[in-house]
C-alpha cells in the first residue's frame, strides 16, 4: 500500500539545483511582501478584484466549465444568480475562494476541512457527492488527437482514500509544526499526493488549486491573492500535465520523482511574484499615461494581445480608456488589428 513520508520525499529533491535556485528567487520577492501589504493597500485592492475573477474563471476553464466573461464578472461580484450547472459550479468556487481569502488563518488542514470545502464547492448544484469521498474507482485519462482516451494513472481505491487523506494531512502538519522543511517545496509535494489520491468523484483539480492557495497563505506567501495562480496554470496547462505525469510514475510504489512537479509549481509562484512586482510598479506610477503604458505592453509582448490582457496588466484602467487608446494607436499605424469580432487581437507594427 502507498504510504506517506513527506520528509523523505522532501529530502529526496531538496538538493536539486533548479529547485534551490527557484526557492532563492521567490524568497527575494517575498522579502518585499510585508512592505507592499502595509503601504500599497489601495493598489492591492485593485489587484485583488481582478485576481478573484481570473482565478474563478481559469480554474473552472481548466476543467471545461465555462460561461461568458460578462457573467463570470457578475457571478464573482454576486450581482446575479447562476442559471445552469456550469454557473452553479463557478459560484461554488467563488465562495470557497472567498472563504480561503478571508479565513485562511483559521482553517486547519485535515480530512474534515477538505470535505467541507468540497461540499461548499458543490453547494449550488444539489449533487449528493459534494463533501463526500468517491464511492467508485476513478481514473486520470488523456485524449489523443483522434479523440481516443487512455488511462494515464489509476488513483487509490475508494476504500483506501479516507485513510490516505488522513495520513497525508497528519504527516504534513507534523512537518509544518516541527519547522523541518521549506514549505515552498513541501506544499507542491502535498498537492501532488492529493491529486494522485484523487479523493472525489469530481472536482479534484479545482480542490487541488484551492488547497494550493490555502497552504501558501498559511505559509505567508500571499501573492496568489493578488495575482491569479490559477490563470498562470491555465496558460501553462500542457507543462502542468507533463510535470504531473512525470512525477506520478511509480507513485503507488513510493518510488516517484517529485522534482518535476515541484519545479513546475515553484516556477508558477515565481512568475506570479514577478507579475505582482511589475503590476504594483505600473499602477503606482501615475505619471505614466494610459497611452504610454499600453505601448509598453505591446513592446514587451511578442505574441498578439487583446483587450483582456491589457486590462489584466492595467486593472486600474477602464475598458473605455483601453478601447480609446487602441483606436488611437490604430489610427497612428502603431499597431495592426489581426482579427475582428469578439476575440479581436492586435500586434505592434514593426514596419
Amino acid at each position: 500500500m502507498r504510504t506517506f513520508n513527506l520528509l523523505e520525499e522532501y529530502n529526496s529533491i531538496i538538493s536539486n539545483s533548479n529547485i534551490i535556485n527557484l526557492i532563492s528567487k521567490i524568497h527575494e520577492y517575498k522579502g518585499k511582501q510585508s512592505y507592499l501589504l502595509d503601504t500599497k493597500k489601495d493598489t492591492l485592492e485593485t489587484l485583488l478584484k481582478v485576481a478573484k475573477i481570473q482565478s474563478t474563471s481559469s480554474s473552472n476553464k481548466i476543467e471545461g466549465i465555462y460561461t461568458t466573461d460578462k457573467r463570470i464578472n457578475e457571478i464573482v461580484n454576486q450581482k446575479l444568480e447562476p442559471k445552469n450547472r456550469n454557473e452553479e459550479e463557478i459560484a461554488g468556487y467563488r465562495d470557497v475562494l472567498s472563504l480561503i481569502h478571508e479565513n485562511f488563518n483559521f482553517i486547519d488542514i485535515n480530512q474534515n476541512i477538505i470535505l467541507q470545502l468540497h461540499r461548499d464547492l458543490y453547494k449550488y448544484t444539489g449533487y449528493s457527492y459534494g463533501g463526500k469521498f468517491k464511492n467508485s474507482q476513478n481514473y486520470i485519462e488523456e485524449t489523443n488527437e483522434l479523440g481516443e482516451k487512455k488511462i494515464r494513472f489509476t488513483p487509490l481505491s475508494p476504500a483506501l482514500t479516507p485513510i490516505a487523506i488522513e495520513e497525508l494531512c497528519k504527516n504534513y502538519n507534523e512537518l509544518v509544526n516541527n519547522e523541518k522543511c521549506d514549505l515552498l517545496v513541501l506544499i507542491p509535494i502535498f498537492i501532488l499526493d492529493f491529486v494522485s489520491i484523487h479523493p472525489f468523484n469530481d472536482g479534484n483539480g479545482r480542490m487541488s488549486r484551492l488547497l494550493t492557495l490555502l497552504l501558501l497563505y498559511k505559509a505567508d506567501y500571499m501573492v496568489g491573492k493578488y495575482i491569479s495562480i490559477e490563470k498562470i496554470i491555465e496558460e501553462t496547462k500542457e507543462s502542468y500535465y507533463d510535470a504531473l505525469e512525470k512525477s506520478s510514475i511509480l507513485w503507488h510504489d513510493n518510488k516517484n520523482d517529485y522534482s518535476y512537479f515541484v519545479e513546475y509549481y515553484l516556477g508558477v509562484i515565481l512568475n506570479a511574484y514577478k507579475d505582482f512586482d511589475s503590476r504594483i510598479n505600473i499602477i503606482d506610477n501615475k505619471k505614466i499615461i494610459a497611452y504610454d503604458r499600453i505601448i509598453d505592453i505591446f513592446k514587451n509582448n511578442i505574441i498578439p494581445i487583446d483587450k483582456a490582457l491589457i486590462l489584466s496588466k492595467c486593472p486600474d484602467l477602464s475598458e473605455t480608456t483601453i478601447e480609446r487608446t487602441l483606436n488611437k494607436l490604430l489610427k497612428e499605424d502603431k499597431i495592426i488589428k489581426i482579427s475582428g469580432g469578439r476575440y479581436t487581437k492586435y500586434k505592434w507594427n514593426n514596419n
